[in-house]
């Protein structure tokens, strides 16, 4: 239950907020055998998370800045207690994968595949980018989870920005 709130996301439209539980939502990465789901309760439930969302794979600034910067700065965020780092973006666990290969992400960022923008409406951070042919994305953002519980939640403001949401931002928040 986030604050009280009804788990069913389609009855709220409050977004997540620090203090929020995360939801317990099916996502998928992209294993050895193929997709593979996973519970975001379980692999963003445990420890320390950096979570950070991109409206999507291969575009622009996901590409050049955001999820380079995580991959750059993975071991100044393990040394201030970082236990997971994970990339979210609403594309199949396939886009995930190649992209991450693409990055070179190896075992650093952990891909996740929300490819029907569940979680991303679990938490009422959903993006309209239908003006630009994307559909419905997730809002560019980056959370630390601690034991499942977000503690911050920095939110992009400025499009094609990642002032807020890059790991230099996460690493003067922790």
């Amino acid at each position: 239950m986030l604050r009280g709130r009804h788990l069913d996301m389609k009855e709220c439209n409050v977004p997540i907020a620090i203090g929020d539980t995360i939801p317990d939502i099916t996502v998928m990465t992209l294993g050895e055998s193929g997709p593979t789901p996973v519970q975001t309760g379980e692999i963003l439930g445990t420890g320390k998370v950096v979570l950070f969302a991109v409206p999507g794979a291969f575009t622009p600034t996901c590409s050049d800045f955001h999820l380079p910067s995580f991959v750059i700065r993975n071991e100044e965020l393990r040394a201030k207690g970082v236990d997971t780092i994970a990339c979210i973006s609403v594309n199949d666990a396939f886009v995930m994968g190649a992209w991450g290969e693409q990055q070179g992400v190896g075992d650093g960022v952990l891909m996740l595949a929300d490819g029907n923008g569940d979680f991303t409406r679990a938490i009422d951070l959903v993006m309209d980018g239908s003006g630009f042919g994307l559909g419905l994305r997730s809002k560019r953002y980056a959370m630390i989870i601690e034991d499942g519980v977000v503690t911050l939640l920095n939110l992009e403001t400025k499009p094609g920005s990642i002032e807020e949401s890059g790991a230099e931002a996460v690493l003067a928040a922790l």
